[in-house]
């Protein structure tokens, strides 16, 4: 019997499809194991196909810059090695001739897989595995799957959209001729075709996969979808998108972050203590939305251990910028507005008072770090100090990374230790910091609750009222955006938002331009804190990223974006 699931599979129609030349549009199934085998063998080769499009998501355990992720091409971080390709990002060393083409890449390339399956849905046979134990699951399963690629393919073009802005879009396989023929969809309107998508398929995703065949956890569900839907509202109402500043936009994006908030006690997703959001154990944390699981592995730690610790390289290192926006417990100044000077961290403890989520995402000079017994060290992060400067990739900035860094792993050569990691895509912590945004664009009082009965500044104090963070509440619209964003830079931080936050608010300038250091010096056998400034230079045309000049010399019909020369 074959499973007729065409069904599932209406869709609507944009005006516009196309896919983009880099992928290989001779690409099929049989081109990798036998278009027989993949549908003969469903149970193998179909679940290889769909386990290979999750695959693609992006996370930043997939190391693409010589170890650095992207906050280190931001104020949050400066990546402690002077030639990864990280530092292209703002030293004008990227072009569409020389482009960081992974989006472009990996996102076209599992939508092309996503199509051959839904065109081809139909040759799905189980007919062999009916007397099987296991037939009622697999057909449960088979029927989810055609759901979790439309919210997949929703997925990657989101990422495409705030990469690029208009980008192809396409909902079937094309020829080779067919896609070097496409045009740019404008981006408002792919934009649309996510909500939509998110809407259609929401109802049939599962709320978990506790009940489901193989209780796999990774995978799309109705929340993700939602969340999804949420982010791609929030980025389509933004600045850099938003070029008719449609209010209206920032209304809808607040209605679809407000349904997820009220149905996410009810679905099991609740908020977590800061700390374990990361760790071994964050892919079963209950604020988790959607994950990308990696197994056991200690890269991560040895790219961003301090140096002075056996096979630590520094790697992503926390700027003075970022520390100066974290605030005091007792009356909510910021550190910078409490220390602008010269500081004496022998003498006096800056650091006291601060938002616990400084300590857990942070490690200063003087902790206790990483945390395993095998090599933990007083961190000595000054000039001259055993993990600070003149040694060789030692921190550029006074501080080391902690959080997504696992303590728990063992670097030595001899006695090498491993941890499961989880990159998060949707948490519900960012759910309630979209609502707040989109609620305070729309209604410029973040003390309206409008007609969803919570305002923004509401929604800001449930994550500072959490139980291990507990910072003074924000009260008043007066400077709400900039409290707002730095409440997000520091919530967020390391999780690869702010890279995004500050294109799509379009104020690269006053964000990227410049970032402060600390520089630590052992006076008189005291440590003194100083700042530096570090110019970096923004460029406008950095708002989107360029289309890559091999895919124009291929299809002379894809726009550039503003700024970007081809030469």
């Amino acid at each position: 019997m074959k499973i007729n699931l065409k069904n599932l599979l209406i869709m609507g129609v944009v005006s516009t499809v196309g896919l983009t030349a880099c992928v290989d549009l001779n690409y099929n199934e049989a081109t990798v194991t036998g278009e027989d085998w993949v549908y003969e063998n469903p149970t193998d080769g179909v679940k290889r196909m769909v386990s290979d499009v999750y695959a693609q998501m992006f996370n930043e355990f997939d190391i693409n810059y010589s170890g650095a992720i992207k906050a280190s091409a931001t104020d949050e971080a400066d990546f402690a090695n002077s030639l990864s390709d990280i530092h292209k990002f703002y030293n004008g060393g990227w072009s569409a001739a020389n482009p960081f083409p992974d989006t472009w890449q990996r996102a076209y390339r599992a939508i092309a897989e996503i199509h051959i399956y839904l065109e081809k849905i139909d040759k799905v046979n189980l007919d062999d595995y009916k007397y099987d134990s296991d037939y009622q699951n697999m057909l449960l399963q088979f029927g989810l799957y055609p759901y979790e690629l439309r919210f997949l393919r929703a997925y990657y073009y989101f990422e495409l959209a705030k990469t690029y802005g208009d980008v192809p879009l396409v909902l079937k396989s094309l020829s080779n001729e067919e896609a070097n023929n496409v045009t740019r969809t404008p981006v408002q309107d792919v934009f649309r075709f996510i909500v939509n998508e998110c809407d259609e398929i929401a109802e049939y995703l599962p709320i978990s996969y506790r009940n489901e065949p193989g209780a796999e956890i990774g995978r799309a569900t109705r929340a993700a979808a939602m969340a999804l839907k949420s982010r791609a509202l929030l980025y389509a109402a933004s600045p850099l998108f938003n070029t008719e500043n449609n209010s209206e936009l920032w209304h809808e994006a607040a209605v679809a972050s407000k349904a997820l908030l009220d149905r996410a006690a009810e679905w099991g997703i609740t908020l977590s203590p800061y700390s374990n959001l990361w760790g071994h154990n964050a892919n079963t944390n209950s604020e988790l939305i959607l994950g990308v699981n990696r197994g056991e592995s200690n890269t991560f730690e040895k790219a961003n251990y301090p140096v002075g610790v056996e096979n630590g390289s520094s790697g992503n290192c926390p700027t003075q910028s970022f520390v100066d926006v974290y605030e005091y417990q007792d009356n909510g100044e910021t550190f910078a507005q409490r220390h602008p000077g010269e500081i004496n961290v022998t003498k006096e403890n800056p650091y006291e008072g601060l938002d616990p989520r400084f300590a857990k995402t942070v490690v200063k000079n003087g902790d206790q770090w990483p945390s395993n017994s095998a090599q933990k060290i007083t961190i000595e992060s000054y000039n001259g100090g055993f993990n600070g400067a003149p040694k060789y990739n030692a921190t550029t900035t006074g501080y080391y990374l902690r959080k997504y860094v696992d303590g728990n792993c063992v670097t030595t050569y001899n006695n090498e230790s491993m941890q499961r990691h989880t990159w998060i895509v949707f948490r519900l912590a960012e759910i309630y910091l979209n609502y707040a945004e989109a609620m305070y664009n729309y209604y410029g009082d973040a003390n309206s609750k409008g007609d969803l009965g919570m305002s923004a500044i509401e929604a800001v104090n449930i994550l500072r009222n959490r139980a291990d963070i507990q910072m003074p509440e924000f009260t008043g619209s007066d400077d709400f955006i900039e409290r707002y964003r730095r409440e997000r830079m520091v919530e967020l931080a390391f999780e690869d938002h702010r890279f995004w936050d500050v294109r799509r608010w379009k104020i690269g300038e006053s964000a990227f331009a410049s970032v402060q250091v600390a520089e630590l010096k052992l006076v008189n056998g005291e440590v003194i804190l100083s700042r530096k400034k570090v110019e970096r230079g923004w460029n406008d045309k950095y708002y989107l990223f360029p289309i890559p000049q091999s895919e124009r010399q291929k299809n002379g019909k894809l726009t550039q974006n503003p700024g970007w020369s081809n030469n």
